[in-house]
């Protein structure tokens, strides 16, 4: 990865963007923060920096489509053209369905969803006039798998993966190089589970098994450097995609019996706690959540991802070899004897 390499990233301040930050910035890029969360961006600012790339902060609100314009129009005017835009911001409600206003609901839709239409479009402005670039969707395995008491999520994720599909032929059609993926990820570790609005009995938690958010950052920047036109990352994920592929009616029926338990801890909900939802919670969450002693810190299914080449050589080596010795072995007699 080039040491000129210049990378903007939305959510930036806290969880998987965070993680993400470090990640480009540890090959030496130079990184655009934007969250709306002051402390949380000065955190990552450090965190870039501390590992070889240059920072450059901007508080926005990626509902505002004008805020993230002039946010990239600075991005550029201080680092340089952008070579890679990751849109990650988000935001989150455990709820019934019932039990959310209908402003919660669009507001959840309007951060996770209508953030990554603008970030897109401030970035295909930009990268379709040079005819190169690459936009990272940060997904989930929910982008195909909805999940009780996360209706506006899941909504805003299935929705993204259908915007990315709708605007990837359109730049095929036009012969365009700007590469456009998504990185649909597991369960994470993040903070997100302890600034979300939570109308549960007990206090959100993500569905096991758990990853470690720097897992997702390394296939984040993985797929800004490979032309793949979707990275599914964790075990979990492959499997989750698979079962609703072949047997959605059976999902539906799992997850409505252990999807509510599954997403609460035994400790009880704070309904006075503070919530980003509408503004950001004061402080440095940094990238990780408190769920570090069950979270995995590697994942198989995405290293045979990276190295898939690898393996399809090593396979296809291995069928030569067979048929080499196949013709090799001396052919046994088919007659009968006298």
């Amino acid at each position: 990865m080039s040491g000129e390499l210049v990378v903007a990233i939305t959510g930036a301040s806290s969880g998987v963007g965070r993680a993400a930050a470090r990640a480009f910035a540890e090959h030496g890029a130079s990184v655009a923060l934007m969250a709306r969360g002051e402390d949380g961006l000065s955190g990552a600012a450090e965190d870039v920096e501390r590992a070889g790339g240059r920072a450059l902060m901007h508080s926005v609100d990626v509902t505002d489509a004008e805020a993230v314009e002039e946010a990239a129009r600075r991005a550029e005017a201080a680092l340089g053209p952008i070579d890679v835009w990751v849109n990650d911001a988000m935001v989150s409600m455990f709820s019934r369905f019932l039990d959310m206003s209908s402003e919660e609901f669009e507001r959840v839709t309007d951060v996770t969803y209508l953030g990554v239409v603008n970030g897109t479009r401030a970035a295909l402005r930009r990268m379709g006039a040079r005819n190169q670039g690459t936009i990272v969707q940060v997904g989930s395995a929910l982008a195909y798998r909805g999940t009780p008491l996360q209706s506006a999520y899941c909504g805003a994720k299935h929705a993204i993966q259908g915007f990315t599909e709708s605007v990837r032929c359109e730049l095929l059609h036009d012969r365009s190089r700007v590469w456009l993926t998504m990185v649909q990820l597991p369960a994470l570790d993040t903070p997100q589970f302890d600034v979300a609005v939570d109308r549960l009995p007990g206090r959100p938690r993500p569905i096991a098994p758990i990853y470690d958010p720097d897992i997702a950052a390394r296939a984040i920047v993985w797929a800004s450097q490979h032309r793949r036109r979707e990275v599914r990352v964790g075990g979990s994920t492959v499997a989750t995609l698979f079962t609703n592929a072949v047997a959605p009616g059976l999902l539906d029926r799992y997850l409505a019996k252990t999807g509510f338990d599954a997403q609460q801890t035994n400790e009880p909900s704070d309904p006075d706690a503070p919530t980003n939802l509408w503004k950001p919670v004061p402080g440095d969450r940094g990238a990780h959540g408190r769920f570090g002693k069950e979270s995995h810190s590697q994942s198989p299914q995405l290293w045979a991802t990276e190295h898939r080449a690898a393996w399809w050589s090593a396979i296809a080596g291995s069928g030569l070899a067979g048929a080499m010795l196949m013709r090799r072995a001396p052919r046994r007699a088919t007659g009968r004897g006298a």
